[in-house]
C-alpha cells in the first residue's frame, strides 16, 4: 500500500547521506530529512511536523533498508496502535530484533509522546513488533558510534526494558552485545555494552542522571573518558 510519507532522522552518522538516498530509492518516494537536532525527544517530535500524512515511515540515520523491501503490502496501523517496528539485522552480534529497525508511526502519537528514556516507548498507544526484517542497522561506522550503540542499548536493557520485555529476553540480548565479535568496530560495541551495564548499575535509580544517555555531548565526553581516546562524531 502507498500513501505514507517518509523521514530519515539523522544526527552525526557518517553514512547518513547515502542511506537517505538508498531509502528513497527502495521506498520509491521522496524521503524527508531531519538532521543534527540536539535532544532525542525533541528530534523525534519534530519529524511529525515534516510530514503531510498521519502515518509515516521513520528511519534512523544508520538504517540500511533491504533492497527487496516492498511497501505494496504494508497495511496502515490499526486503531490503538501508535507504531509498528520492523526488525533490523545487527552487524556485530547476529541479533535480529527491533533495535534500529524501520518504523511506521503516527504523527499524533509523536505530538502526544510522554517521558521515557527509550524515547519512543512513551508513545500513547500500543507498539506492534513485526517479525519481518526490513534491513540492517549500520551503527558500527566508527569506534564511537559502535561504542555508543552498545552503551545505550545495554544500559536500557540492564535498567529494565520500557517495552515490557522479560528479564530473560533482556539478558539474552545483553549477553549477545557483550559478545560482539563480527563486523567493523565490534570490540567497541562489546566495550560499550559493558560500560552501559556499569552505568545502569551506578545510576539506574536516578532518572535525571540516567537521562544522560540521550545527550550527544555527554556521550562523546564519556567515551573519551572511559576509552581514553577522542571520539570522532561524523
Amino acid at each position: 500500500m502507498t500513501g505514507f510519507d517518509a523521514v530519515l532522522l539523522s544526527y552525526d552518522e557518517p553514512r547518513a547521506d547515502s542511506l537517505h538516498t538508498r531509502l528513497a530509492h527502495v521506498l520509491g518516494l521522496p524521503v524527508k530529512r531531519l538532521h543534527g537536532v540536539r535532544g532525542m525527544r525533541r528530534a523525534y517530535r519534530l519529524t511529525a511536523e515534516l510530514v503531510d500524512t498521519e502515518q509515516f515511515f521513520l528511519a534512523d540515520g544508520d538504517f540500511a533498508i533491504d533492497e527487496d523491501f516492498s511497501t505494496d503490502e504494508v497495511e496502515p496501523l490499526a486503531d490503538g496502535v501508535a507504531m509498528r517496528v520492523w526488525q533490523a539485522a545487527n552487524p556485530v552480534n547476529g541479533l535480529v530484533y527491533g533495535y534500529g529497525g524501520l518504523k511506521l508511526i503516527r504523527r499524533t502519537a509523536l505530538r502526544e509522546m510522554g517521558q521515557a528514556v527509550d524515547v519512543l516507548a512513551a508513545l500513547p498507544g500500543r507498539v506492534e513488533f513485526c517479525r519481518q526484517t526490513a534491513g540492517a542497522t549500520l551503527f558500527n561506522q566508527s569506534p564511537f558510534h559502535a561504542w555508543k550503540a552498545g552503551f545505550r542499548e545495554c544500559a536500557m536493557l540492564a535498567r529494565g526494558s520500557e517495552y515490557g520485555m522479560t528479564d530473560a529476553s533482556a539478558q539474552e540480548r545483553i549477553d549477545a552485545w557483550k559478545a560482539s565479535s563480527t563486523g567493523d568496530f565490534a570490540d567497541y560495541a562489546a566495550a560499550g555494552a559493558l560500560d552501559g551495564i556499569d552505568f545502569a548499575q551506578a545510576v539506574g535509580r536516578d532518572p535525571e542522571r540516567f537521562e544522560a544517555i540521550n545527550d550527544p555531548a555527554w556521550l562523546l565526553q564519556h567515551f573519551a573518558l572511559l576509552r581514553d581516546e577522542p571520539a570522532v562524531a561524523g
